[in-house]
């Protein structure tokens, strides 16, 4: 009878130590891994020659739309042989292996979860720098949709109540707690967050007529036209007259994109303040809603002067791509 038992015992482990218990999927530990980071197992003779050069390049070519050069991905570069234990759990992982035929694989979940994980091969040198630079928007375009779920997620642990904002708008966001209404004028809504750095990360929400923008190369101006008009009605600064306008010197940026299923417009560029000094990076999106006849814009911007600014637009564009256009 103790053999049986001892046998049922271990049987029993074994079930639950390679399943969980119900759909008999592996049981992973916890990612790991700030926003934004990333782990590069390489070995160190690729990663100091072109190879590892042009990872820099790719995954650390500089972001768009910030006053200063900071970097897609923060990365740390660790040799295959100590890419082990609690090496493993980073969330995002970009793997180089030499000698195999030249590839690119993506997989999910492969040491915890969630996580993804992305290897790069090569016979050669020259293999390799090929597959990343053919492949570079798509590297860009899996890492970035995996932090912006992972940052979604933490976002979702802790939001606040938006119904004044669903009211107004007919539109619902995952905002943070930690944001609070500033203004409320109508339909225009002004959500702030003070950091710890003595700046704000801020939100701008309104409508605009559908056409208040014009299609084609007149977007932008239109796009500027009204966020100068919002700033100088709702955004002022400490001095006496100062409002919020586009820093004139820096040509935003314009890309055709999807919000919520909707045909939308992201700009990114920098914003300053009139008769003031204060300017920073700001992102919009201003989404065509020809059901209500009208654009929803939704903005964010930081203001963190001498400190990096990347972050704090991730959490920005996280939550404004989290809009639902009731």
């Amino acid at each position: 009878m103790k053999t049986i038992k001892t046998a049922v015992l271990a049987i029993t482990f074994l079930a639950f130590g390679c399943g969980d218990g119900s759909t008999g999927q592996r049981v992973l530990p916890s990612s790991s891994g700030n926003i934004n980071s990333l782990n590069v197992v390489i070995d160190n003779l690729l990663w100091e020659n072109q190879v590892g050069e042009t990872i820099r390049n790719v995954l650390g070519a500089p972001v768009e739309g910030l006053p200063q050069n900071e970097p897609l991905y923060s990365m740390r570069q660790m040799p295959p042989q100590v890419f082990s234990g609690f090496a493993r759990n980073n969330r995002t992982v970009l793997k180089v292996e030499k000698g195999k035929p030249a590839s690119i694989s993506v997989e999910n979940d492969v040491y915890a979860r969630p996580q993804l994980v992305i290897t790069v091969s090569g016979n050669t040198n020259a293999e390799i720098i090929d597959q990343i630079n053919t492949n570079a928007n798509k590297l860009i375009d899996a890492f970035e949709k995996e932090e912006l779920k992972e940052k979604q997620r933490r976002i979702g642990l802790s939001v606040k109540n938006d119904k004044d904002i669903e009211d107004a708008l007919g539109i619902s966001l995952r905002i943070p707690s930690a944001y609070r209404i500033a203004k409320q004028d109508d339909k225009f809504f002004w959500i702030r967050k003070t950091t710890s750095k003595k700046g704000t990360i801020d939100i701008m929400l309104y409508e605009l007529p559908l056409d208040a923008i014009r299609k084609g190369d007149s977007a932008v101006v239109d796009i500027v036209k009204a966020r100068n008009a919002m700033g100088e009605a709702h955004i002022h600064g400490e001095n006496e007259g100062s409002y919020m306008i586009t820093e004139t010197a820096y040509a935003p940026y314009i890309y055709e994109t999807i919000l919520d299923n909707k045909p939308t417009l992201e700009t990114k560029g920098i914003w300053d303040m009139k008769k003031d000094w204060m300017s920073g990076p700001f992102i919009n999106y201003a989404i065509e809603d020809k059901i209500n006849n009208r654009y929803v814009v939704l903005e964010g911007y930081a203001y963190a002067p001498s400190v990096k600014k990347r972050d704090y637009m991730f959490e920005l564009e996280a939550i404004l791509k989290s809009v639902k256009v009731k």
